[in-house]
Formats: C-alpha cells, structure tokens, sequence
C-alpha cells in the first residue's frame, strides 16, 4: 500500500485600505473592513460551507480511509471569528473528527522567514498559540508561507520543536530525484520534509478550468506513478473549490468522486502527513541552499522580494520588529500581522503586467510610516 497526502491552505489577507500622506499620525486603521467583510463572507458562502459539509460527509462515508491536512492563516481564523462563524465551527467540526491534521504555518502567511530568524520565530509560535486556542490541538508539522523552504529555515523550524516540514518538489533542487519520497533536511537530519507533487496539485486547480480534467485523469496520473515511490502529497489552496473554480463547473464532484475512486481504483491509502513519519524510511538529503517556493515557473522567492520596492519596504519593517515583538499593546501585534502578509509585498512585484506595484509601494510605505510613529 502507498500513501496520499492531501492538505489545503486556508488563507484570507486582510486588505489593506487606500492610506495617503495626509492620514499619517491622524488615523491608524489600516484594513479596509468593507472589503474585507465582504470577500471572507462571499468565500464562506462559495466555498468553505460547502466544502466542509462535503467533507464531513466523506470522512462519514468512509471512517479513517478518508484523512487530509488544513493550513489556516491566523488572519483567516480571525476574519472567520469577525464576520463568518459559522463556517469557523465547520472547520472546527472537521478537526474534532481526529480525521484533519492542523498544520503550523505563518500568521499572516508572512514573509518574516526572509526578514530574520527572531521575528520568524515569533511569527510561528503566535500561529501555534491560536492553533491551539481555536481547536485545541498543537500543529506537529509545518509548511512556510507558499512553502517557502532553505535547509536553514528547515533547521530553524526544527529548533521550534517540529519534526517534519512540507515544501515544494522543485526541479532545480531535485534534479533526476523524485518527490514522491520522505526526505531529510541537509542541516538536522531529524528534520524530515515532504515535497509537493506539482503536477498532480496544478492539474486540480488549473487543468480543471480548461474542463478537460477528471477524476479518471486523476487516478490515471496516480497509477502511472512507480509502484517503488511511495508518497504522493497533493497541496492546493482550498478556495479553489468554489471561489477560484465555481461550482458550476463540476469542482465539488471532484471531490465528492475522487476519494471513492482512489481507495477502489489504485493502491495508494490517504494520510495525514505527521503519520508518514513512522511508516516510511527516509530517501535521502533534500539539499535546498538557496530558498525556494511553490511560486511561478521559477519556484524561487522573487515574488516578494528583489525589486528595490520591495526590499526597501521589508528592510523597514524589519526594522520595527525589534520594538514591537515584546509589545503589550494587542493592536500593535495585530498590525505587525497584517503589515508581515506576503500579498503585500507580492503586489509590489514587477512581475505582473497588469499591476500597479509603485502605487501600492506608496501606499504601504504611508501605513508603514504612521506604524513606524506609533512604536517610537
């Protein structure tokens, strides 16, 4: 018997509001509440409802022959908290099942583990408090912000008290190897990882909108896997179902078929990933010098930094840190959140032609700057 790893990413940013020079000083609220209300409600609604209540169903049908993985953002569980409840409890409902592993990531699905180890740290350990507070579990495995990944970050999560890390199966590093295997980090071989199988991820959430894509293509891919790899784990934003690719195209029956014809049609049984740890015997040394990510064709980290935009606007938050992560103050911790998200200094990137990177910088750097006031 092989094994399938399937886990989700269950993130909602918090949108940042238009802040101009004029605000600094005057007006510290930094969110735009309406929009933010607005899409964790419509993405409930489209997905996270339903998804769980298909979900809930599965594991009911099938008992333990069903499991996956979820990844909740802090900000996530916070805007499910504010302004969709009940799709809170529904995740909560999956969890208590003892079917759904909650793994550790990121707060805000940050970018602290490129800005310096202490404020990585604090971020994650955050993450795990909340974890912990909203479903009373303690997260044994991690997976960074789009699994951002260097043999130094897999140390450093080691240090955390993790034993297993999830990143991407990237070419560049794996060469002829195959990310169907349970690795170890270069660094603390204690550290075990598992990679993500890009194609059988990417075919779910893009092929799928092209509507030539099945659950027998699926099942095809999974069975012309070599019968000697022994782990295939499949990592896909769970908005995909519903929000990204609507219902009306056939998303939920995917999912609703999949599980059936995997455990009927092919030799591979569903895991949750800290279980692999005490089945499966290492393969070898996953030897990531340089960090990588899931990200672009690239698989790099130039989504968030390398354009004097965005170094310059992470080199300043950076230096706030220093003030703020001992801080009392539970609307300055919150901030610091919020301004850390990945999307921020993603949508400063000049990668993507139709953005307006140098508008957003501005805005940024007005918020930044009235929060750099704040903390003096």
């Amino acid at each position: 018997m092989r094994h399938l790893c399937f886990y989700f990413q269950v993130h909602q940013p918090y949108r940042l509001r238009t802040y101009r020079f004029f605000d600094i000083g005057k007006r510290h609220i930094y969110e735009d509440e309406y929009t933010n209300r607005t899409m964790m409600q419509r993405v409930s609604e489209k997905c996270y409802l339903p998804m769980n209540q298909l979900m809930m169903k599965k594991i009911a049908e099938l008992g333990n022959k069903f499991k996956f993985a979820l990844s909740f953002s802090g900000t996530a569980v916070e805007q499910m908290q504010l302004f969709a409840p009940a799709a809170l409890d529904s995740f909560k409902n999956l969890v208590e099942t003892g079917n759904v592993e909650v793994l550790a990531e990121t707060y805000s699905h940050s970018v602290t583990s490129m800005m310096g180890k202490d404020a990585f740290v604090k971020d994650v350990k955050d993450h795990v408090r909340l974890m912990k507070e909203t479903f009373g579990v303690r997260p044994k495995t991690f997976h960074n912000t789009e699994l951002i990944y260097s043999n130094e970050i897999g140390a450093d999560v080691s240090e955390l008290g993790f034993d297993l890390i999830m990143t991407e199966g990237a070419k560049h590093v794996l060469g002829w190897k195959s990310p169907n295997y349970l690795y170890v980090n270069a660094i603390n071989p204690k550290m075990k990882v598992l990679l993500r199988n890009w194609k059988l991820s990417d075919d779910i959430a893009f092929q799928f909108k092209n509507g030539n894509y099945t659950v027998d293509n699926f099942i095809e891919m999974l069975n012309s896997i070599p019968q000697n790899e022994e782990i295939v784990n499949v990592f896909i934003d769970y908005e995909t179902f519903g929000e990204s690719i609507d219902a009306s195209e056939g998303i939920f029956e995917f999912m609703k078929y999949m599980p059936d014809a995997v455990l009927k049609n092919t030799d591979f049984q569903f895991v949750t990933p800290h279980q692999v740890i005490g089945r499966l015997q290492p393969m070898g040394v996953f030897d990531a010098p340089i960090p990588l990510s899931c990200r672009d064709e690239e698989r790099d980290v130039s989504t968030w930094i390398g354009n004097d935009m965005q170094d310059d606007a992470i080199a300043s938050l950076s230096e706030c840190f220093r003030k703020v992560k001992n801080t009392k103050d539970e609307e300055l911790a919150h901030d610091w959140h919020v301004l850390t998200a990945s999307e921020n200094f993603e949508a400063m990137s000049t990668k993507n032609v139709n953005s307006t990177p140098y508008d957003y910088y501005i805005n940024y750097m007005n918020i930044l700057t009235d929060f750099k006031n704040r903390i003096i």
